[in-house]
């Protein structure tokens, strides 16, 4: 399989890679493994191929980039940057901004590196060939999108750049850069097979239906609804670019027998026991093996899963009890965040209950309550979603990494609909019913479509369902920045469950508090570093 290839391949290359590179940006040209002695077979061209898709994007920074939005905190030293950020306190010496340029930048010089050289290789069979630059296209496209949307305007370059390029090139305007991503993920479609046309070894490869996949994410990102219509109808309606739907158990989803399921559209590849993460060390109870806690769901995201009728837990009718909180609720919930008595699945299908209310465990050991300042979860809660249970040793997992799955289309679409003044019985019903089916739900007051809700009230449930499917997926940070309400949700105190002061906000945890100023914070700040190379990067306002 494509993902054990990738990770007992590319060791080597990257270390190349890297005593070849240019310290800051990676963009100086490269050493001898790019001279044509090198490219003298199509499985060296792989190889390079391969240290692409191993640099395409960071396990830290897939979890912990939802500290950086109102769904988690994350407050134990600055991982990946996010309580600085979160602080309003980031500077443009950041590591976070330097590392996320950086790695980008890595990542487009290895594609540049593929597209450059890959002709050089004899006896190359023509469509294998145009396969893997239309995958070292898209994952450059994918680089050039994280990039644009953390810092606007970005230096945009499809070949490999000298040292003295290197030194004077300029930031492109954004707007360039975005075409540029759309016309690459368009281009190289073309090029590649869908799903079902690529044998067992080859599963996780970029496919047809990932590089428009990833296009209508960078057009929703952008807000051109009709044109994200036209981009995710297409999975839904047919086949031609390939054959997805929605996974029939939403806990299944995110266990490794499922995975390469028919809702996954891309994903990082892992490789049990050779190539593992183990992020969960610490995010999950401690009582079932974790060291600390690092990161904790918030109240906030807690309160926006709505009740087994539908309704969010302030609308009258709700059937919300305060005093026990998470009864009735999105069963999503319960297969994201770990609560207060919460059963816990242990990997023989046993049942742990976790008590996190001060004062509620029976053991002595009393290792998830809450206690303000220690290593338990400083909001009261756990995060549930992505935990392996076949994991061992400190929780080291080879589970894929979901970049994009059919979820998300149907969200996108429906959300497209909306803007566009379209959405209909019909289109509800292929989109926010049928997720919420798979989520469990079943009262007709949850699942129907009421012609009598208004545009704002329909935006609001289609953005609150997004928020609770996708949920822990590092995605909600970049809803919050396109939707402008950052700096609504990302102002003031983060709260935890109601284990806190009780004559302070109702007695809901204040944990920490946080600043966005719109007028800065909507762009990341050009690294310090980069600028102190390169005179011609300007900065982004405020910074």
């Amino acid at each position: 399989m494509i993902h054990r290839t990738i990770f007992k391949t590319a060791f080597a290359l990257l270390m190349l890679l890297a005593a070849a590179s240019c310290k800051k940006l990676d963009l100086a040209p490269t050493d001898r493994f790019t001279d044509a002695t090198y490219w003298s077979s199509p499985d060296k061209a792989a190889i390079v191929l391969n240290t692409a898709y191993a640099q395409m994007f960071g396990t830290s920074t897939f979890f912990y980039n939802e500290g950086l939005s109102d769904n988690a905190y994350s407050g134990r030293g600055d991982q990946d940057g996010v309580t600085s950020i979160s602080s309003g306190l980031a500077d443009a010496s950041l590591p976070r901004f330097k590392n996320e340029w950086n790695d980008r930048y890595k990542c487009i010089k290895t594609c540049n590196i593929v597209l450059e050289n890959i002709d050089r290789v004899p006896n190359f069979q023509e469509g294998l060939k145009n396969r893997m630059k239309a995958e070292a296209r898209v994952i450059r496209a994918f680089q050039y999108f994280q990039l644009y949307t953390w810092y606007g305007d970005v230096p945009l370059f499809d070949h490999d750049l000298s040292v003295p390029e290197s030194q004077t090139i300029a930031r492109s305007p954004r707007a360039q850069v975005v075409d540029f991503v759309l016309k690459e993920l368009e281009e190289s479609a073309a090029l590649l097979p869908v799903n079902t046309q690529y044998p067992a070894a080859d599963r996780g490869r970029i496919t047809k239906g990932a590089a428009l996949a990833l296009k209508a994410r960078a057009l929703l990102y952008e807000g051109r609804w009709q044109d994200v219509v036209n981009a995710t109808e297409p999975f839904i309606t047919g086949n031609t670019l390939g054959t997805y739907s929605l996974f029939n158990s939403y806990e299944g989803l995110f266990l490794p027998q499922n995975e390469y399921n028919n809702e996954v559209i891309f994903d990082l590849q892992f490789v049990p026991e050779s190539k593992t993460f183990s992020v969960f060390f610490d995010l999950v109870p401690l009582s079932v093996g974790a060291r600390l806690n690092a990161m904790a769901p918030t109240q906030e995201l807690v309160d926006d899963y709505v009740m087994l009728n539908g309704k969010g837990i302030k609308e009258a009718g709700s059937g919300y009890n305060e005093n026990d909180p998470y009864v009735n609720r999105d069963p999503r919930l319960t297969n994201t965040v770990v609560y207060h008595n919460y059963k816990w699945k242990k990997p023989d299908n046993s049942l742990q209950t976790i008590y996190i209310k001060p004062g509620s465990d029976p053991n002595s050991t009393k290792l998830d309550e809450y206690v303000a300042g220690g290593v338990s979860s400083p909001t009261g809660y756990y995060t549930r979603k992505y935990y392996d249970p076949t994991s061992i040793n400190n929780f080291n997992s080879g589970l894929n990494l979901i970049l994009i799955r059919y979820a998300d289309i149907l969200l996108m679409y429906a959300e497209a609909k909306q803007a566009l003044g379209q959405l209909t019985e019909a289109i509800w019903n292929q989109t926010i019913r049928a997720l919420r089916v798979r989520a469990g739900f079943t009262e007709a007051e949850a699942l129907n479509f009421n012609n009598g809700w208004t545009a704002d009230q329909r935006t609001a449930i289609i953005r609150r369902e997004r928020r609770a499917e996708l949920a822990l997926e590092g995605l909600r940070i970049f809803d919050i920045r396109r939707w402008k309400t950052a700096e609504t949700v990302l102002n003031g105190w983060v709260h935890g469950a109601k284990y806190g002061e009780p004559t302070v906000d109702n007695g809901y945890i204040r944990v920490n508090q946080r600043s966005f100023d719109p007028a800065k914070h909507y762009l990341w700040a050009i690294p310090r570093d980069e600028r102190n190379l390169n005179k011609n990067l300007s900065q982004n306002n405020s910074w």
